[in-house]
């Protein structure tokens, strides 16, 4: 037992976490009913565990003391009912980052890591989002290179970050100025360009703070989120995003 331990690599035991966090993500995304489901606060203390094989559980905690993993928060059923379903689930997402770091480092410990391998296990588990940006909508995506067709944009366009459909945006499009010195007609261009990319193509408001926004891959298009009825949790599980329109026309073509 001991001998399998010291063999273990920083690798391997983040290959650990990020099935227990892929587990624990699905409960609290795609798997939500069932998990809200399990959690009965006539129940009594019951915990949320992230499994190796990237599923979860929701359970009692273990009877021995002390446990041989670190015990994820206890009685998360107990204020299903008495808070916002949002709320609570971020509040149980909180928890599972803890417990998820909790675990990573007992391991790192029980193995033996030294300073450097404890800064490489942290590293490869500070690259991914947390369960509460996965959650709450806030993860971000790196930043993709841009596709040939955009090069043909103004400098001043093509000098932006690119934004994609899968990360939620907590500062809008950006919107024209009012005014603009220069007054060249080139300027004038990108305004319009820009101008509207700051509004919804499904109800043609403006950003409001804090809204899920995306785009699409096709048309170029900004909606919110809940026009277009798309989750961030979804969203995050979609490689291109079209919208109702440009699907619409996609399937009268075929």
């Amino acid at each position: 037992m001991e001998g399998a331990y010291n063999s273990r690599t920083p690798e391997e035991v983040f290959r650990d976490f990020r099935a227990r966090r892929a587990g624990i993500v699905k409960a609290l995304t795609t798997e939500v009913e069932k998990f809200y489901g399990l959690c009965d606060p006539e129940k009594e203390n019951l915990c949320l565990y992230g499994l190796p094989n990237e599923t979860w559980e929701v359970n009692l905690p273990a009877e021995e003391v002390p446990p041989e993993l670190p015990e994820p928060v206890l009685g998360i059923n107990f204020a299903r009912d008495g808070m916002d379903e949002k709320d609570w689930l971020a509040l149980v997402a909180v928890h599972s980052d803890a417990w998820l770091l909790a675990v990573a480092f007992y391991f790192g410990a029980r193995f033996g890591f030294d300073k450097e391998s404890r800064r490489r296990l942290f590293n490869m588990i500070n690259n991914l989002p947390t369960i509460y940006e996965v959650v709450t909508g806030t993860a971000k995506r790196p930043t993709k290179e841009k596709t040939p067709n955009s090069s043909s944009k103004s400098n001043k366009s093509a000098s932006k970050p690119p934004l994609r459909h899968g990360e939620p945006h907590i500062k809008p499009p950006p919107k024209p100025k009012e005014e603009d010195e220069s007054g060249d007609e080139e300027n004038g261009d990108v305004g319009e360009e820009e101008q509207g990319s700051a509004l919804c193509g499904s109800c043609g408001t403006n950003y409001g703070p804090d809204e899920f926004w995306i785009c699409c891959d096709v048309c170029e298009r900004w909606f919110h989120g809940k026009c277009v009825k798309i989750t961030p949790a979804r969203a995050e599980h979609i490689k291109q995003y079209k919208c109702p329109d440009c699907g619409s026309k996609r399937a009268r073509g075929a």
